[in-house]
């Protein structure tokens, strides 16, 4: 938690993020910005529930269950970024004439295929 802390100070001081290797940032709209942190706490939500089935001692395969749908839930968040940034920062990027940005691309699609 206090890593957390310390990483929101540093993004209020000095505009980075500490998780952001590329140090590129991108505005959301609205709507985009709202689809993803609905599903981020819900998959938060998820996981506090997991939390809770072993605090009470849940039956293996019961916790299985819910962590395959939290995964399910995470694959599908990622789906949505990738498919914004691809008609988004990768667009725009090519329509600008930075084909780099297909190598970054392809390189981030190899990483999420691990």
């Amino acid at each position: 938690m206090a890593e957390y802390a310390n990483s929101v100070e540093n993004i209020e001081a000095e505009g980075t993020c500490p998780h952001c290797h590329s140090g590129k940032h991108k505005e959301r709209d609205d709507k985009e910005y709202k689809d993803l942190m609905n599903r981020l706490k819900r998959i938060e939500g998820q996981v506090r529930g997991v939390e809770g089935m072993l605090e009470n001692d849940a039956y293996c395969t019961d916790v299985l269950i819910q962590v395959s749908a939290i995964t399910s839930a995470l694959n599908s968040f990622n789906k949505v970024l990738l498919a914004n940034h691809m008609r988004t920062c990768v667009a725009d990027n090519i329509r600008e004439g930075n084909d780099e940005v297909i190598d970054e691309l392809v390189t981030t699609l190899q990483k999420l295929m691990k």
